[in-house]
């Protein structure tokens, strides 16, 4: 069983991107390689249980198990240790990663109040994308009565292109709504 968006992308975006950059070959076709959806929790330090909380929130939006990030480095003003668990990160890859940028593009984003789009300038320079939002409430699946606290999350979309302009393209393609 394939998603919607991975049978759009093999019928429709890889014959549209071939025309449009003049492609000699489909594996040089932009597509997708991982989307890395990370949740810092500050108050995690002093707290494990919001650490806890993140970690089953994180689950349920992904559908798969995070894993626990810790600081790299020690931070007096923050007051912050090297190793304490700060935060939680997914990787998804394959079918679990084109359902998540279908929710998240067609359900997740069209429920953020006054939307207009999502910014074209997020691109880091090598063709890869980064989403932040502001709460976790915009996915179906969280329940309101069961968040503690709203917290924010930050999304890489991770492409194989080579450029900016090619990936925010193929974005496009995809269906990604981006402010005109």
């Amino acid at each position: 069983m394939t998603s919607r968006l991975k049978e759009k992308y093999e019928k429709e975006v890889v014959k549209s991107l071939m025309e449009k950059f003049q492609y000699k070959n489909v594996m040089e076709v932009p597509r997708l390689e991982k989307i890395v959806v990370n949740m810092g929790v500050g108050d995690a330090k002093d707290n494990p249980k919001k650490l806890e909380a993140a970690v089953k929130e994180l689950e349920i939006i992904t559908g798969q198990r995070p894993v626990v990030t810790q600081a790299k480095k020690s931070i007096a003003n923050f007051k912050l240790r090297q190793g304490m668990k700060i935060g939680t990160k997914v990787t998804l890859r394959g079918q679990k990663m084109y359902d998540f940028l279908d929710k998240l593009m067609n359900i997740a984003l069209p429920r953020v109040r006054d939307f207009r789009g999502i910014s074209s300038t997020s691109f880091d320079g090598r063709g890869n994308y980064a989403l932040g939002i502001k709460e976790q409430l915009i996915f179906p699946e969280i329940d309101y009565d069961m968040v503690e606290s709203i917290r924010g999350l930050d999304i890489v979309i991770v492409t194989t292109a080579k450029t900016d302009e090619e990936a925010r393209v193929f974005l496009e393609e995809m269906g990604m709504p981006f402010r005109k």
